[in-house]
């Protein structure tokens, strides 16, 4: 019951920040102490609103009313839908009703810093410059702008990044039952972000949800292989640049009969790329590039994991691995799992 009422706050948080203008939010002294001494329902404002209107509006071409419909419920139904948390890092998901987007913390302060700080604007800059970019489409961020009791004591995260839900159209299509998803790293990484927690503190689903392996291949033609390997490259040499490690592709494969709506921008990797069988179309995006290596977490945490390397011998680990050597494992295990047709 108690977890039930934190997921409703925080969902109700979530939509009202989407929902209030931030030009109209005034910080005062009184506001600063009320909100002090909340612990569930904080208050969301949207971060640098003009800059993620613009990616939505000039690159991702995204209808702006049907955007903010999302966030918007009939009377009696919940704001958001309460999609699961992956029990490690803390983050919590909710995706919206209709299946557009999904909301996702980031309860750590080296992931959140980063992406404040020092990946922000970057990314800004490199989907203006790359709209088909296969990094995931990231359309809002919300935080408090207040300390609260409820993020100090871990009640209630405060930052939270909108992306599109590249499963968008699953529930309207009747072959719903048969997409399948991959969420895929390089497998000859240990990951001690999984693999140093105490299996007792986490559950099976929870394990069997942190990573894949895909046994199959996809069959592109000449040409769709050309423009996504072009799009893996240059995805993964901006996230190098920015330092990042330990991200994946998430991948799904759906039935060629399928025809599910995308939002926005119709880029074929959202689309779906078809198979040359004619049995599947594939989606994909590169999601979590928050763990930057020269942030002092991830630098504290890759000494703790070296010292127990020593000791559990478990090979290369993904967080204490250089972004370029990263970045190579990756292209190579994206690389493996392709067979190319020609036209």
């Amino acid at each position: 019951m108690g977890k039930n009422r934190r997921q409703s706050a925080l969902a109700k948080s979530i939509q009202s920040g989407l929902l209030r203008d931030p030009d109209r939010f005034k910080k005062t002294a009184w506001g600063k102490i009320i909100a002090f001494f909340t612990f569930r329902r904080i208050k969301l404002i949207r971060h640098e609103q003009d800059l993620f209107a613009k990616l939505r509006q000039e690159v991702w071409n995204f209808n702006e009313d049907e955007y903010q419909s999302s966030f918007h419920t009939t009377s009696g139904q919940a704001p958001l839908k309460m999609i699961g948390d992956l029990g490690y890092s803390g983050s919590t998901f909710f995706g919206t009703f209709d299946g557009r987007l999904v909301i996702k913390s980031l309860p750590r302060r080296f992931e959140y810093t980063f992406f404040e700080t020092d990946f922000l604007e970057p990314y800004y800059e490199y989907m203006h410059r790359h709209p088909d970019s296969v990094l995931v489409w990231i359309t809002d961020y919300i935080l408090s702008p207040y300390v609260t009791l409820g993020t100090l004591c871990g009640c209630a995260p405060a930052h939270h990044i909108i992306m599109e839900n590249i499963l968008c159209g699953q529930a309207d299509d009747p072959a719903g039952n048969r997409w399948e998803t991959y969420d895929l790293k390089p497998i000859d990484y240990f990951y001690p972000e999984r693999d140093l927690v105490p299996a007792p503190l986490v559950s099976e689903d929870t394990l069997s949800r942190l990573a894949d392996t895909f046994n199959d291949k996809l069959r592109l033609w000449q040409k769709d292989y050309n423009a996504f390997w072009e799009a893996i490259q240059a995805d993964t040499k901006f996230l190098q640049e920015a330092n990042a490690v330990d991200y994946s592709l998430f991948m799904v494969r759906i039935p060629a009969t399928s025809s599910p709506k995308v939002l926005g921008r119709r880029s074929p990797w959202r689309a779906g790329i078809p198979s040359t069988d004619g049995k599947w179309k594939y989606r994909a995006v590169i999601l979590d590039f928050f763990w930057a290596r020269h942030k002092l977490h991830a630098q504290a945490m890759s000494g703790v994991v070296q010292t127990f390397n020593v000791v559990g011998r478990q090979g290369p680990m993904s967080i204490t691995t250089t972004a370029d050597e990263y970045r190579q494992k990756f292209l190579s295990m994206v690389k493996e799992m392709i067979e190319v047709y020609p036209e």
